[in-house]
């Protein structure tokens, strides 16, 4: 027997991905909080507030939603809690008690 068979991949490409618990889901537009650090004009010190920015979610997989619009690669943004925050908020950055988002989440319970 002879068969000729032809298999169509799907075409890899580059997705900018982050923690589906750093969206903040509203019927007007998804959205996440960025840090951005920004300067006293008076004494000069630096301080990190959030800012508010809407995005266009893509496929989820797991722990993980792509971005397809409205997120750059090399900012960083609020992966918890995003539903306390408000625009201009002054965060620190603590990374001690944030879970780790997978791919095949297996929770302890299930």
């Amino acid at each position: 027997m002879f068969a000729k068979v032809e298999v169509s991949l799907p075409e890899k490409h580059k997705a900018l991905v982050v923690p589906g618990s750093a969206i903040s889901y509203a019927p007007f537009g998804d959205s996440v909080f960025v840090i951005e650090t920004k300067k006293d004009e008076k004494t000069g010190k630096e301080s990190q507030s959030i800012r508010q920015q809407f995005v266009k979610v893509g496929e989820a997989r797991g722990d993980f939603v792509s971005i397809n619009d409205g997120l750059k690669g090399n900012e960083t943004i609020v992966s918890t809690g995003v539903f306390k925050l408000r625009n201009g908020m002054p965060v620190t950055i603590n990374n001690d008690l944030a879970p780790k988002p997978q791919l095949n989440p297996t929770p302890v319970d299930s």
